[in-house]
């Protein structure tokens, strides 16, 4: 019984090994911490896509010689210095190149445009609606219609820039409890906005209606209310 829990704690090493374990494990942390601070503030806090690969690959040149007798901390020091050279190199040719960086991390996409979807650009990104709702609300916007313009950019992050009070309109609802209430048929004179692509439009009542810039026809009752700061 206490083998088999001693196999259970340890493995297939012995209580030897545990310190041994805490003293690679402290050397591989500060190598991970001057290797981040080698590649600089904006490697850590705006990860684009190749330095998330960096980032990845520090972790597991890290994580293998904290746990493995046979792997050694030398050997792992070899790969950070390969990995922060190749980020260094690749670094210099982004800031030379401008092709090179939208290449390597694309460019940013206008998600949003005078209060209604950029349609065409919406679909290049792998973005759920649901997610990107979301995003919008955790910035205080309830409908399309505070929203000038709304950027996503090349690290996934949305800037978004706002109508003025005086100049909101009506829009699109991104509040569950009102986007959910979509119509076909239109029963009163109101405002509408397409559910898909947030046209919106004064409509007089009619059993259907195409929305003319996506084709769709379901439409959910606009609101114009302005954002609270």
């Amino acid at each position: 019984m206490v083998e088999k829990l001693e196999k259970i704690l340890l493995g297939a090493e012995d209580w030897a090994f545990i310190p041994e374990i805490m003293f690679r494990t402290l050397i591989m942390y500060l190598v991970v911490l001057i290797g981040l601070r080698v590649l600089g503030k904006r490697g850590v806090k705006q990860l684009s896509i190749f330095e998330l690969v960096v980032i990845i690959g520090l972790g597991s040149a890290a994580g293998d010689p904290m746990f493995y007798k046979e792997v050694g901390i030398l050997s792992a020091i070899a790969v950070f210095l390969v990995v922060v050279v190749s980020y260094k190199i690749t670094s210099h040719f982004v800031s030379k190149s401008q092709k090179f960086e939208i290449l390597l991390e694309g460019s940013c996409t206008c998600v949003i445009e005078h209060g209604r979807f950029a349609i065409e650009n919406f679909k290049k990104e792998a973005l759920a609606q649901d997610e990107f709702f979301a995003e919008l609300r955790l910035k205080g916007i309830s409908h399309l219609g505070q929203v000038n313009l709304a950027i996503l950019e090349t690290n996934g992050d949305i800037s978004v820039f706002y109508y003025k009070d005086d100049d909101v309109k009506y829009g699109l609802p991104i509040l569950p409890a009102l986007f959910c209430q979509k119509h076909s048929q239109i029963k009163y004179k109101d405002y509408y906005s397409c559910s898909f692509c947030g046209l919106t439009e004064l409509l007089s009542p009619v059993n259907k209606v195409i929305c003319s810039c996506c084709q769709k026809d379901k439409w959910v009752k606009s609101i114009n209310i302005q954002r609270v700061t």
